[in-house]
């Protein structure tokens, strides 16, 4: 007790040294005794439940004893009935010699994929992530055959990002799911897909997907070092992956995309981007990341250029309302009152005469207030959050106007950046946005427009010096990259996007070779026709 930094040392030692047995992963070799082979499954799993063994006899005549190992609720197990237990039985082998079984049971087994498996580490590996294993009595190896099922959420329109126009379908939990809905709209053999296996104790399933030849290979290169750079204990969400490969870990900014969009992720791949699939969760994360991508939608690029230009303006303003109203509101009625109109600020005026607080108490509670309405309304469950976010917020906010708490006009600030905070196209950049906004209200209060002004070049530089796997996050508006800037805050038509982006897409950046649209030219007058 008079040495705390000791014992916390030794605490973490016998708490490292208990993680370590428990990741540890079982060494040795497969015995040719089917008994001793049970029982090391059994003596490793705990003789768990849901780890089924079964024995039978393989073969006609001659017939060996065997047995089937899986994990009940993520094989198919009709499969392992109707394909092992039913054909296997009725096999009939050629010699009574054991080691040649293995290999003439490879050959006639209908299985999409079989391995031979000689090591503990990987048969428990194949096990615990789908797969049926088959012992033998009599020989030193185990036949893996890979028989995953399993229920999955039914494919779904996405409830994050939803469109107007385009597809309905969204990922699911199942990464082979996910990886064959981007297949099918990039029908490409140049379409590679890497596994890696993270987590010492979940070995959660990790893919990477690009398209070779468009996607720098440095980058790829780097996605896979910081993905193989990963010691965890487990990674159960996309999120672990993000905080654990990102470049700079101090921002509020995201600087990795997630979307759970198929043609999201397939235009991204098209542009060169890398795509990072997991198992069980339907967010792909999309590497490297910029700004202004977190702006853009998938429908703009289903939409005409002169719409999505519109809409792109839009959500920037919306943006910055949602970042800098409350600030605003502050600065313009604590110091910069002659800014505003004369009949408003006598409003104004006349609405804060019984208001006890200054005006930053005053947006800093109504902030909260609706913070605290805004979280219980996704916690609650769906059929009363909604209920009691609007009735709440209607009910507050014209109570503390009643009472005296607050002003109409701040009410009415408040209300408009909740709902330009809403309508922002990523959660990611929204949530960015609200804790920057808090910031802006004390340079306000302090300093007025100054205030706000000194925040804005803080956070611009910020975005300037932040980077995404190496790449510029402002780019291509800085550094300015002019045939980049055709889609960004502008989009120009499909046919004007002629290049890729730049420092993104090094090796392939030409996307297509179009000409603009034109009518068939006519050689004979309209007259000549009749």
């Amino acid at each position: 007790m008079w040495f705390p930094r000791t014992r916390q040392k030794q605490e973490n030692g016998k708490t490292n040294e208990q993680s370590g047995q428990a990741t540890e992963g079982i060494s040795g070799t497969i015995a040719s005794e089917l008994d001793k082979n049970i029982g090391m499954i059994q003596h490793t799993t705990g003789d768990s439940a849901d780890v089924v063994i079964r024995r039978f006899w393989i073969g006609k005549e001659p017939s060996f004893p065997a047995a089937l190992c899986f994990v009940s609720g993520i094989v198919d197990e009709k499969a392992v009935q109707q394909l092992l237990f039913e054909s296997m039985m009725q096999l009939t082998l050629p010699s009574t010699c054991c080691d040649e079984i293995a290999h003439y049971i490879e050959q006639k087994l209908a299985a999409n994929t079989l391995k031979q498996v000689r090591r503990w580490d990987e048969l428990f590996l194949l096990l615990m992530s789908g797969s049926a294993i088959l012992f033998i009595d009599g020989v030193p190896e185990a036949i893996s055959i890979d028989v995953k099922g399993g229920e999955y959420r039914a494919i779904e329109e996405p409830s994050t990002q939803l469109t107007i126009r385009g597809p309905r379908e969204g990922f699911t939990e199942s990464m082979a799911t996910n990886i064959s809905m981007v297949r099918r709209r990039i029908q490409n053999p140049h379409v590679w897909v890497e596994a890696l296996v993270i987590g010492e104790v979940t070995k959660t399933n990790i893919s990477i997907m690009y398209i070779k030849g468009i996607a720098n290979d440095k980058i790829v290169e780097e996605v896979r070092n910081r993905l193989k750079r990963i010691r965890i204990d487990g990674i159960l969400e996309s999120g672990y992956i993000e905080q654990l490969i990102e470049d700079q870990p101090f921002t509020t900014f995201p600087t990795i995309y997630h979307t759970e969009r198929p043609d999201s992720v397939a235009a991204n791949l098209l542009e060169g981007r890398i795509a990072i699939f997991m198992e069980g969760t339907p967010f792909v994360l999309i590497v490297p990341t910029v700004f202004i991508q977190f702006f853009q939608a998938v429908e703009d690029y289903y939409a005409r250029f002169d719409i999505a230009t519109a809409l792109r303006f839009l959500r920037v303003l919306i943006f910055f309302i949602s970042l800098i109203a409350p600030s605003v509101y502050i600065a313009a009625t604590t110091f910069h009152q002659e800014m505003i109109p004369t009949q408003l600020v006598i409003a104004i005026a006349a609405q804060r005469e019984s208001v006890p607080f200054p005006a930053f108490i005053e947006a800093l509670m109504m902030e909260i207030t609706f913070e605290v309405l805004r979280e219980a309304g996704v916690r609650l469950p769906r059929t009363v959050g909604q209920a009691v976010s609007i009735v709440g917020a209607l009910v507050i906010g014209q109570a503390a106007v009643e009472a005296g708490f607050v002003s109409s006009a701040m009410v009415i600030v408040v209300s408009i950046t909740a709902i330009a905070s809403f309508a922002t196209p990523s959660f990611a950049i929204a949530i960015s946005a609200r804790l920057i906004r808090f910031l802006l209200m004390v340079l306000a209060a302090l300093l007025g427009f100054y205030g706000i002004l000194i925040g804005l070049v803080w956070m611009t530089l910020h975005l300037c010096s932040l980077r995404s796997f190496g790449v510029p996050y402002m780019s291509p508006l800085a550094p300015l990259i002019p045939s980049n800037v055709r889609d960004t805050l502008v989009r120009f038509p499909l046919w004007a996007l002629i290049d890729r982006p730049r420092l993104i897409s090094q090796t392939n950046r030409v996307r297509q070779r179009g000409e603009q649209p034109k009518p068939p030219h006519s050689s004979k007058k309209e007259g000549d026709h009749h």
